[in-house]
């Protein structure tokens, strides 16, 4: 429709120039229409005019009646073929249901003549395929205006052939890139490829992902499963890989509100291995249980407590007490304070605790292993049955 508008207009213009020059001089003309009762007195513009808008109205209910009789037999046509499919409908079914490989001959076929896109949408379907050198191959021939597209599509081969340096490079390089100004129609969904991309680096690479220029590209369930991958490959760390952590930690330390509950506590287990930030670890696990008590953040700061060289057991009953008094009836922090007692000396408070929560298992621990006194042997077996239930502490008290 779109199209037959502007060629309507372009007729009008050239139509209208020619009578401008065939009437300088000797005016608008004049036109006399009589036909049974109707007389119509009028001149060659008017006349002009009508034709064309006559015209156009005519053309347009044609391509309209055309298009929604067409829809219509759509609806009810019953398709055998795959290529009985309009060339949109293919490229949405292959869409749909990520059909790339299947049918890698037409999607060739319809891009062929794109200068725009050909380039890139090899690159796709190579890498679908698993040809990543190919792949690459395709992108070094794609146009220049689809240089984000084709980055994009070059950072997916890299991530997929394990190339983390090359991969953020390209990743740093498009995050301060200005964006094209063809795409400023689908920058939402560029951004959102764009993080997508900075969440499966990170996750692949969580080590390498802390030395980005800046951070924030990461939603929170992309940051959530960073942290989890730092933790599970702790022991593969270097020297620059924690100087690079406990520098990012720090750039972030004063922004705790900002982030989720669940983020600070995967935080605090990263803190937790690093006992140069003993300080930070202290002061954000007090934050989370001034949030809300969470016994997994207790035990941790617990633990960094008694682990120090001279533990301040003053201290820790302090703390205790102020959360006894904030979050009251949890049997978890008699628990604890149990074995602050003990370590004291303070042994007949730390007896009259036992009497407290007579079926909580933590508390019956404690009046067995009590019980049992300086009998090693069976202690130890003790804390091999607690050990294994679920309700297990686990700290070295």
């Amino acid at each position: 429709m779109k199209t037959v508008i502007l060629a309507y207009t372009l007729i009008i213009l050239i139509f209208a120039s020619i009578l401008s020059v065939l009437s300088y001089g000797y005016g608008a003309g004049y036109v006399y229409i009589y036909w049974r009762d109707l007389q119509i007195q009028t001149n060659i513009w008017v006349v002009f005019f009508l034709t064309i808008l006559t015209s156009l109205a005519i053309q347009l209910i044609w391509v309209l009646s055309k298009r929604y009789f067409t829809r219509e037999q759509r609806k009810s046509e019953v398709i055998f073929n795959f290529k009985n499919l309009h060339p949109y409908e293919q490229l949405a079914v292959i869409s749909l249901l990520d059909a790339e490989i299947d049918q890698k001959d037409f999607i060739q076929n319809v891009f062929s003549n794109s200068g725009l896109l050909q380039g890139v949408i090899e690159s796709q379907l190579d890498y679908v395929q698993g040809n990543f050198s190919q792949a690459l191959m395709s992108l070094d021939q794609a146009n220049a205006m689809a240089f984000e597209l084709a980055e994009i599509q070059r950072i997916r081969v890299y991530l997929a052939q394990n190339e983390a340096e090359k991969a953020l490079t390209h990743l740093e390089f498009l995050n301060q890139h200005e964006l094209s100004p063809w795409l400023n129609d689908v920058k939402n969904s560029y951004e959102r490829t764009l993080q997508d991309l900075w969440g499966a680096f990170a996750i692949a690479f969580p080590w390498d992902y802390l030395r980005a220029t800046k951070y924030g590209h990461l939603n929170i369930d992309k940051k959530i499963e960073w942290l989890k991958q730092l933790l599970k490959q702790f022991d593969q760390a270097n020297a620059d890989n924690l100087q690079d952590l406990q520098q990012r930690y720090l750039a972030l330390a004063d922004q705790l509100e900002d982030k989720t509950y669940d983020v600070n506590v995967l935080w605090l287990k990263v803190l937790s291995h690093l006992p140069e930030l003993s300080e930070q670890h202290e002061a954000l696990a007090e934050y989370l249980l001034g949030t809300q008590f969470d016994q997994e953040v207790f035990y941790l700061w617990f633990q960094q407590q008694v682990l120090k060289q001279n533990p301040d057991y003053s201290n820790i009953e302090q703390k205790i007490e102020y959360w006894e008094a904030k979050y009251p009836a949890l049997p978890i922090l008699s628990f604890v304070k149990w074995h602050v007692f003990q370590e004291q000396g303070r042994f007949v408070e730390a007896e009259q605790l036992l009497e407290l929560y007579p079926d909580h298992i933590l508390m019956n621990y404690l009046r067995i292993k009590s019980t049992l006194k300086d009998k090693d042997h069976l202690i130890h077996q003790l804390n091999l049955i607690f050990e294994n239930n679920a309700n297990h502490v686990a700290i070295k008290i």
